[in-house]
């Protein structure tokens, strides 16, 4: 059974995106939903998007960086084994979050449950 407020693995992949990872991360972190984690996969960027999102220290965002880069299924796939959660959403790194999306998801899904 569903806990009312279930954990969300928020999965992140992300190669070169520092122009929008910013604006991506905030999205999330302007949450009304809070019970969520980010599992944010850097897909050997040779940007900075590594410096920005290690200067977040919110602790519900991981960090991950491949050994070598991967095509984006096999790199989400990856991203997925370091999640907790009992849901998963994704999230491009050049994409952005209305910010309840994650609360109304959940009551969704919490309605379906029942």
């Amino acid at each position: 059974m569903t806990s009312n407020h279930p954990l969300v693995s928020v999965i992140m992949n992300c190669y070169n995106a520092e122009s929008f990872l910013k604006q991506a991360l905030d999205s999330v972190l302007s949450q009304t939903y809070e019970n969520w984690e980010i599992i944010f996969w850097d897909n050997v960027s040779s940007d900075n998007s590594a410096e920005i999102v290690l200067m977040y220290t919110d602790s519900r965002i991981k960090y991950f960086k491949a050994t070598k880069h991967s095509p984006l299924g096999k790199a989400r796939n990856l991203a997925m084994a370091k999640t907790s959660g009992e849901w998963c959403a994704f999230l491009d790194s050049d994409d952005l979050w209305l910010p309840d999306k994650l609360q109304k998801q959940v009551e969704i899904i919490n309605s379906d449950s029942s």
